[in-house]
């Protein structure tokens, strides 16, 4: 499994593209201060697949409860 950004990991197997993101991991606050990141690409990624690549975005997110920062 290789790294694709912050809490986000891939892996390929076959056909299979298998992304992970440990959800009792919380990052930091989005910029709207509405949602708490728990893992992101930071962007698009390129994964390799087969003889070429395919490309990844992923953004994982919660709502921020009331008083929770």
């Amino acid at each position: 499994m290789s790294e694709l950004g912050k809490n986000v990991a891939a892996e390929v197997n076959g056909d299979i593209l298998t992304l992970t993101v440990d959800l009792s991991k919380e990052g930091s606050e989005s910029s709207s201060k509405k949602s708490i990141i728990l893992g992101s690409t930071q962007g698009n990624k390129k994964v390799e697949y087969n003889d070429g690549e395919v490309t990844v975005g992923l953004n994982v997110y919660k709502p921020v409860k009331k008083g929770e920062l």
